[in-house]
């Protein structure tokens, strides 16, 4: 019988993707390890392999179309010694169908019939064991609406579960949208359980437009990594209670230091130098080592328990178009300077082309945000959970500063890190910070 191809979970937390472009046409043979489909999450772009031989009998999902749902049926393949042309009609005419079903709660395990999985990630990420389960509001399933309900809503900036649906059993369907616009057939909002903090609401978006004049703006809809970060960093002030230190580092050692390794690097063929160090490379090596002098910070908050690192895993945030991404550097305190300036370079160049795979930047102990190229004496940063602390860095300049006496010159840089209260304290953080500080002022204690 067809297989059916289904969109799939490029990392544990994935709900939704855009089915940026197909690679096989409908008649097309394919075989186990096909790329045929790209698929787009918020960070990045993947390849998805076929895992069965066959031909594409129907494409469901025309390339392009965005916010599909893991698992639901994007394509239909004939296995071999089936007639393609009715598979084909077959997974048409099951198509429209099939749509409300993707959006139906989950069955128990005990009903549900297990889906034929027919595609594979490239990057080889293992697929969670279950689906994401469905969002909960007071209690009940996740709310029926129509695809083109969820787009206008998500345009106008709407929770569906706020909307009065008109369509058969409750569904949401445009009309609703259109008129909760207008503040018609809008739910009151859920009240919060009792002792539970409130929080202000923020504007809603028909009150902030009505401060502008129209005509004077353009609305640009967000894409899907502008709304994830905001989602993820709100969630992240509002949950982890954060408190920060700061300190001024002297990297006169190390400007000299790194002057020297990349006069003498080894060259290529081309008379071009292997490697050439920057100060975040320097950076991510102190920080590194820093955490395997204080373990009790290379931790994650849990509410089970407390989760001890063994290793120093380095997430570097990399500005990107429409947002940031942290690639992470895998037990950083084990690598070489050289080794850390080399992956960095691949990390940001893939990153900047949302080709990253989820395990290259999920996950981690810690993270660095370094604005010191913008010319940004000293910041505080947003904490990214499960990240217990983050590393905000300054640019590097001549400050006065007092030695023995008298006035000198120096390469002062100020650092900032934040701490989740929860898993840091106050004095275990001024520690962590202050082997960072020892580490980065010698420069020669990281080779030991």
């Amino acid at each position: 019988m067809p297989i059916n191809i289904l969109m799939p979970a490029l990392s544990p937390t994935m709900e939704k993707g855009n089915l940026a472009k197909w690679l096989k046409k409908e008649g097309d043979k394919v075989k186990s390890g096909d790329v045929i489909a790209e698929i787009e999450t918020d960070k990045a772009t993947m390849e998805v392999e076929a895992v069965d031989e066959g031909t594409i009998a129907k494409i469901l999902v025309p390339e392009g179309t965005q916010d599909v749902a893991v698992n639901d049926v994007i394509a239909v393949l004939a296995g071999d010694g089936e007639d393609v042309k009715a598979a084909g009609a077959g997974a048409a005419s099951a198509a429209p169908k099939a749509a409300p079903a993707a959006q139906a709660p989950a069955a128990t395990p005990a009903a549900a019939p297990a889906p034929v999985a027919a595609v594979a990630p490239a990057a080889k990420t293992p697929a969670p064991v279950a689906a994401a389960p469905a969002p909960q509001v007071n209690g009940h399933a996740r709310t029926f609406s129509s695809p083109l309900a969820r787009r206008l809503a998500k345009e106008a900036g709407i929770e569906l579960v706020r909307i009065n649906g008109s369509g058969p059993h409750g569904r949401i369907v445009a009309r609703d949208v259109e008129e909760a616009k207008s503040g018609k057939g809008l739910k009151a909002p859920a009240a919060a359980p009792v002792g539970a903090p409130s929080i202000a609401p923020s504007m809603s978006d028909k009150q902030i437009l009505a401060l502008f004049e129209p005509g004077s703006y353009e609305v640009v809809p967000h894409d899907g990594m502008r709304r994830t970060i905001a989602q993820r960093l709100t969630a992240s002030v509002q949950t982890v209670p954060h408190f920060y230190l700061t300190m001024d580092c002297d990297i006169g050692k190390l400007l000299a230091a790194r002057e020297e390794i990349n006069a003498t690097a080894p060259k290529d063929k081309e008379k071009k130098p292997l490697y050439k160090l920057s100060v975040n490379d320097f950076v991510i090596k102190a920080m590194a080592i820093a955490l395997q002098r204080i373990p009790d910070c290379n931790v994650s908050w849990t509410e089970g328990g407390m989760l001890k690192h063994k290793h120093s895993d380095i997430g570097v945030a990399v500005a990107m178009p429409g947002g940031l991404i942290t690639p992470i550097i895998r037990n950083a305190e084990t690598k070489s300077l050289s080794t850390i300036s080399a992956e960095m370079k691949d990390f940001a160049a893939r990153a900047r082309a949302r080709k990253l795979k989820p395990e290259e930047y999920q996950g981690g102990t810690t993270a660095i945000s370094n604005l010191g190229m913008y010319g940004i004496k000293d910041f505080t940063a947003v904490i990214n959970p499960p990240h217990a602390t983050i590393l905000a860095v300054g640019t590097s300049e001549e400050r006065a500063v007092v030695r023995g006496g008298k006035i000198e010159a120096a390469h002062i840089m100020s650092v900032t890190l934040s701490c989740d209260h929860r898993a840091v304290d106050g004095a275990l953080g001024a520690e962590l910070i202050g082997a960072f500080k020892m580490l980065i002022e010698n420069p020669v204690m990281m080779m030991v």
